[in-house]
């Protein structure tokens, strides 16, 4: 009886022992909703390495910090921040260096990927998707002409309809200050209030719907309850592929933000040896293609130009062309300045 007895005990220790294992090989992954397909990019990691992917989606860059700073940076192996808020995300020691040589397959990127201003040689980051900010619209009830200028939304005299701003800080103050003259980037006091009293005052007209998040403004688009949205382009370009004859995207003249989104460890990651192979994988140059062939947004991996779709490379809502590239701003981190942007911003969502 004893003997039986301490071969099930044995049994049971072996069976936790594995199931811990098991549980132990699980990948978490932070990152922007509808950034990826969701069902088959893990399902496909889950058979080649044996890692079980979960997900867990935000909307902004801010809400994404804000979890990691309330304990997320001990829940996630896999975040995937824009290049604006990385220098925060350093200084803060919110992410961990990478380990290069668990990535051999660095090399598939690009050369301006390797020498970004927030981290030159890859320390912390490698890019994930690059692209722009602009304006998606309704053909039926807007001309392409006249969505080719923020005044679009800014102008009450044009109003197009229902339409919805960006709910997020840097990119929507940024459109508001070029639409204004001025600066993307700029922290002159004047110059945010008079770009955050242009966002109250269109805020407050009829057809805004208010600060939307960029899906939620393309949805809406889609739905026909909004005209138009300032949206990010990779959501606006898939939407545009199931009805191409109905939809629009344009980076108005004025300009806009070019962004770099990169893939990231936090510093207390479960499974940052997990979070390594992810990264890996993804860029490898299939991957990687199948990655932006899906959410159209293009690729800073230069091995997967190859295996891209052409009816994206030849078009400039995903690539743009070298005259509105000269119109694209990449975001700067303000460091103590932060405040002042958010100051106006706060006055923007409140008044």
């Amino acid at each position: 009886m004893m003997q039986r007895m301490l071969m099930a005990v044995m049994v049971l220790v072996i069976l936790l022992s594995g199931a811990a294992m098991v549980a132990a090989e699980e990948l978490k992954i932070f990152i922007w909703s509808e950034y990826m397909d969701e069902e088959n990019m893990p399902k496909a990691f889950e058979k080649e390495t044996g890692i079980k992917v979960r997900l867990d989606l935000y909307e902004s860059n801010e809400e994404m910090m804000a979890k990691l700073q309330a304990g997320g940076v001990s829940q996630y192996d896999i975040i995937v921040p824009s290049d604006y808020i990385m220098p925060s995300l350093i200084n803060l020691k919110l992410i961990q260096p990478l380990d290069h040589a668990m990535i051999p397959n660095l090399k598939n990127l690009g050369q301006k990927f390797k020498e970004t201003s927030f981290d030159v040689g890859n320390q912390y980051a490698v890019g994930w998707q690059w692209g722009t900010v602009g304006l998606m619209y309704d053909k039926t009830k807007i001309k392409p002409e006249d969505a080719a200028s923020w005044s679009i939304l800014f102008d009450p005299k044009k109003d197009p309809g229902p339409f919805a701003l960006i709910d997020s800080v840097r990119e929507m103050m940024g459109i508001a200050l070029l639409y204004l003259g001025y600066d993307f980037n700029s922290t002159n006091p004047k110059e945010l209030k008079a770009a955050a009293d242009l966002l109250v005052e269109t805020k407050k007209r009829k057809s805004c719907m208010g600060f939307k998040g960029g899906v939620g403004g393309k949805n809406d688009v889609v739905a026909g309850v909004a005209a138009a949205a300032i949206v990010y382009n990779g959501d606006a370009i898939q939407a545009i592929a199931e009805a191409p004859d109905k939809l629009g995207f344009i980076v108005p003249k004025e300009g806009s933000e070019i962004w770099l989104d990169s893939m990231c460890i936090p510093a207390k990651a479960p499974n940052a040896a997990a979070a390594h192979k992810w990264i890996n994988w993804i860029l490898d140059p299939k991957v990687g293609a199948e990655l932006s062939n899906y959410n159209h947004f293009a690729t800073p991996n230069e091995a997967a130009m190859p295996y891209l779709v052409k009816e994206d490379l030849d078009n400039p809502g995903v690539w743009p062309t070298p005259e509105i590239m000269k119109t694209l701003v990449f975001t700067k981190d303000l460091g103590k300045d932060n405040r002042i942007m958010d100051e106006a911003w706060t006055r923007a969502k409140s008044h």
